[in-house]
């Protein structure tokens, strides 16, 4: 599918993921209009989507995925403010809103389930009713690979590994997943699926491991591990995830699943001491590794992630541009040089 000069509607286009791809798409494609739904909750900040190229054709829509009257309203184009700017109806969808934190399902599964899967739900009945069967439209659905489950020492999760999540956050993306897979089969909806897995970078609030390390080196704040801090994931930079999830929206095929992966594992521990020394060496202290402090694991937590990202390679030509330690710095220099973003999204957790 080529690029296209009608309206893509990004869902959760505030939030750390959502703001990268808004960025990203208004740069690489001229004449695209976006639609940017976001409620706002503590994970969407109208800050992250400040100072964007080409403002003018992008228009943000605070909403709710799951108002399936709001949800009709965009995809037709009858909404007021797409009606004003001259945006036509929605032709491209990037669903990326999402509760995504594993300690906040654990704590409270219910919102998950809500927004993850019913709020899939809403947009894909509002895609099916102002679709149908088209082949010129493309709905993208952004999902993690955490809803293979727990790998062992070796091995790696592919496209056609099985869903075995184990946790309240993981089950409801596979969830949302298998609807998206349903809504192909059944209706016939051009849906494609991603799964990523763990996104660093700029805009990443502070409750996840790589922002929550950096705040709490700066202030001097024991760093809690889980368990022995073994656990293995693959680090993919936010930027290269929006340039790969922007290639499958132009040419993935409809109801095929693609995984977008780094190639860089990492242990927890060895992430946290990468952190504490950069930061050492960036603001003249010493000892930051002292900080850090284990603590009791969380339940269900999967020992490895791994992903087997060769169809991207073969058949998109993405291949994932970061090294960690160099993505890893830049990060660091990021939050050192946005304290004021980092103060604002601490308040709102």
């Amino acid at each position: 599918m080529a690029e296209t000069d009608g309206t893509l509607l990004v869902t959760g286009g505030a939030g750390f993921i959502g703001s990268n791809f808004v960025r990203h798409v208004l740069t690489v494609e001229p004449k695209v209009r976006v639609v940017n739904l976001d409620l706002l909750t503590y994970a969407g900040r109208r800050e992250n989507i400040e100072g964007l190229p080409d403002p003018v054709r992008h228009l943000f829509v605070h909403g709710d995925i799951r108002d399936q009257k709001l949800v009709h309203t965009i995809f037709s184009g009858e909404h007021p403010e797409m009606r004003s700017r001259h945006f036509g109806p929605v032709t491209r969808v990037a669903h990326f809103a999402a509760e995504s934190h594993v300690d906040r399902s654990i704590s409270g599964p219910e919102a998950f389930v809500s927004t993850n899967v019913s709020g899939t739900l809403a947009l894909l009945e509002g895609a099916r009713a102002a679709w149908g069967a088209r082949r010129d439209v493309r709905f993208l659905h952004i999902s993690t690979d955490e809803v293979y489950g727990s790998l062992g020492p070796e091995g790696f999760f592919t496209e056609e590994s099985p869903l075995a999540p184990n946790s309240p956050y993981s089950a409801s993306k596979a969830a949302s997943d298998l609807l998206v897979r349903s809504y192909v089969h059944t209706f016939d909806l051009s849906c494609v699926i991603t799964r990523c897995s763990n996104n660093y970078g700029p805009y990443q609030l502070p409750e996840k491991l790589i922002p929550v390390v950096i705040d709490r080196v700066l202030a001097g704040e024991a760093i809690p591990i889980y368990g022995d801090g073994r656990n293995v994931r693959d680090w993919l930079h936010v930027a290269d995830h929006v340039e790969a999830a922007h290639r499958v929206l132009q040419k993935g095929e409809i109801g095929e699943v693609y995984n977008i992966g780094g190639h860089n594992e990492w242990a927890n521990l060895d992430i946290v001491g990468l952190i504490c020394d950069l930061i050492d060496t960036r603001t003249g202290r010493s000892g930051s590794r002292q900080l850090m402090s284990f603590v009791t694991d969380r339940p269900g937590h999967d020992r490895r992630y791994a992903i087997n990202a060769g169809r991207m390679g073969r058949e998109m030509g993405w291949k994932p541009r970061y090294i960690f330690q160099t993505g890893l710095a830049e990060t660091v220099d990021w939050y050192l040089s946005h304290p004021e973003w980092v103060k604002a999204a601490k308040k709102a957790l």
